[in-house]
């Protein structure tokens, strides 16, 4: 687990690390980058995840899941948000659902803890989390990705998933989702493609989903405009920063 930069969260915590691309939102993703840092610092972890492919890091799609770090958060006693698994998907189709169990075991002994959860698979989060060896917890947050109006249905997916929050991350941002539908949905975080290779955000994408949230009584939480130079470009959106969190529903 370590501190971190991230807007809406107070740290993250990875016990599974390395992914596969699956949609357009991932083609920059930062924790390809991130990763191919890790395993050239020699981090074991993180080795034999990325690959070279066109000046770039991409996923090999070989994960790695971390028993060692499963013990984490109890060692934890000051209450965080935890962002869990920034350099993977805890719902990969890779992921034994007895690994996620033990993850759900290990937030469930954790309650002082508020961990925060996103996926670009919601509909095997769905299925998974509807067995009946799971249970919602009060102090786990359950998020989606939506980049675009191509993978709007990962709302609906996320609308059958029980859970205290249900939060979407409309990050990176790359095109209008202007029919998105917020209902049950407690939370959105909006943010910019970050990176040298970032793709622009237009302004009425984001008005668009504020729009929503007013309607549906979701919080709004706008994270950055992105860019190359992202501290540049800022957080500061119809003249100021929007910090909103969701209100709990269990």
């Amino acid at each position: 687990m370590a501190d971190t930069t991230i807007e809406w969260t107070d740290a993250t915590w990875n016990p599974v690390a390395g992914c596969s691309i699956v949609t357009a939102g991932c083609t920059n993703c930062y924790a390809m980058r991130m990763a191919a840092r890790l395993e050239a610092m020699g981090v074991e972890k993180y080795r034999g995840l990325t690959r070279e492919s066109g000046g770039r890091r991409v996923w090999t799609g070989r994960l790695f899941l971390d028993e060692a770090a499963l013990a984490i958060p109890a060692q934890w006693k000051k209450p965080r948000r935890i962002f869990v698994n920034s350099m993977s998907d805890l719902f990969h189709e890779d992921v034994p659902i007895e690994f996620i169990a033990k993850v759900w075991h290990a937030m469930a002994a954790t309650p002082q803890h508020t961990f925060q959860i996103l996926t670009k698979r919601p509909e095997r989060m769905a299925a998974v989390l509807s067995a009946p060896n799971f249970r919602a917890l009060p102090n786990v947050w359950l998020g989606t990705s939506v980049e675009d109006a191509r993978v709007l249905s990962r709302l609906d997916d996320l609308r059958r998933v029980p859970a205290a929050v249900r939060f979407v991350s409309f990050e990176p941002l790359i095109g209008s989702v202007a029919n998105a539908d917020l209902s049950d949905i407690a939370w959105a975080i909006v943010g910019g493609e970050s990176g040298p290779r970032a793709r622009t955000m237009e302004a009425r994408w984001v008005d668009e989903i504020e729009g929503s949230c007013r309607r549906h009584g979701a919080a709004f939480f706008f994270k950055q405009w992105g860019g190359v130079q992202k501290k540049k470009a800022g957080r500061t959106y119809r003249g100021r920063e929007w910090d909103e969190l969701p209100a709990l529903r269990m």
